[in-house]
């Protein structure tokens, strides 16, 4: 079963989901790329969503909460996963570029080569945004590109984090 709350930010509402006491979405609403199918859902909090909001209220709060704190169970193909990973490693107020990403990647697997544009692809689809922190990825000039949540709320998030960018 999957279980699901809404959470008010100060950018929106936010629908968190967990299924098996594991987080699984965070998905502002209108968001593309929503992956939930709501009817198979359940109006209910438990524990890890419980968390999850008391993450959300630490983090708007400037307490910069890590994202260890919380059981996270994101569904994607391999790739994806992969690159949601790095994206967990990117430090509060800090960004990282789609080719960064493809670089990291390619040294891993010992490639000379990935394609930005395929990570551009797995962080547009992380299910777990802010916490999963996908808006502190950049074009490789450092300007905004696409977010799933919208351009506007990438841009507060970032300024959030970081008032210089």
């Amino acid at each position: 079963m999957i279980n699901s709350t809404l959470y008010s930010s100060p950018i929106g509402e936010i629908l968190l989901a967990s299924k098996n006491n594991k987080l699984i979405g965070v998905w502002f609403e209108g968001q593309k790329y929503f992956s939930l199918d709501t009817e198979r859902t359940v109006e209910r909090d438990d524990e890890i969503l419980l968390k999850a909001q008391d993450w959300l209220d630490r983090y708007f709060n400037c307490e910069k909460p890590a994202i260890g704190e919380l059981d996270l169970a994101p569904e994607g193909t391999d790739f994806r996963c992969e690159v949601w990973n790095i994206l967990r490693e990117i430090p509060y107020g800090k960004t990282l570029s789609y080719n960064d990403i493809a670089q990291k990647i390619a040294q891993k697997r010992g490639i000379e080569k990935m394609s930005a544009q395929a990570v551009g692809g797995a962080v547009a689809h992380n299910p777990i945004s802010i916490i999963i922190p996908c808006h502190r990825v950049v074009g490789s000039d450092g300007s905004l590109t696409g977010y799933a949540g919208g351009l506007d709320r990438k841009l507060f998030l970032l300024k959030y984090e970081n008032p210089k960018f």
